[in-house]
């Protein structure tokens, strides 16, 4: 009977030690952690326990056309500022995702410190648009863009939002200011 019990406590040990937790700051396809493409406004609080979720009231959100909750870590660094597709709306969910702290990591290695170089050996970029003050490219793999600040592109390139921009205009040592996961 002991023996029946041991190793009955040796194969729960055993399968438990298995199962693999999830990376709270893995960037998969359609997943930031523990976030999903059909993650709801009412799930936050579950997926975030220990981190500070700030949303706007209907009054600010509404003047300022600014749905986006921001989720800080417990010693106040902002993670992320999420954009449900709905305001005010708590089955709502949540449809873009900006990546803000560094941790947060794409499954072939990619943050927020990292170069344009660095992405376009890892990913396929797909299309590249030229704004007044950046330049946004667009990885399909997990459905994100990346901004580069023009102010890492050549002189000639940085005045001009007409000039069709190509990768290879772009440094490979040009630094990312931000990147964002959309999912529809």
């Amino acid at each position: 009977m002991n023996k029946i019990v041991l190793s009955l406590i040796v194969i729960a040990c055993f399968f438990s030690s298995c199962s693999k937790k999830q990376d709270p700051f893995l960037i998969s396809n359609k997943s930031i952690g523990m976030l999903t493409d059909s993650t709801k406004v009412t799930d936050l609080e579950r997926i975030f326990p220990n981190d500070s979720i700030v949303k706007l009231s209907v009054n600010e959100a509404i003047q300022s056309s600014n749905y986006d909750i921001e989720v800080f870590d417990k010693t106040g660094k902002k993670l992320l500022v999420l954009s449900p597709n709905k305001m005010s709306d708590s089955s709502a969910t949540i449809t873009n995702v900006k990546i803000v702290d560094p941790r947060y990591i794409t499954t072939k290695g990619i943050t927020t410190e990292s170069t344009f170089g660095e992405i376009q050996k890892k990913y396929k970029v797909s299309n590249i648009q030229n704004t007044i003050k950046n330049v946004v490219f667009f990885v399909n793999e997990i459905d994100a863009f990346f901004t580069i600040d023009k102010k890492e592109l050549p002189a000639k390139l940085q005045f001009d939002s007409n000039t069709k921009i190509e990768a290879i205009h772009i440094p490979e040592t040009a630094k990312i200011k931000y990147f964002m996961i959309g999912w529809n």
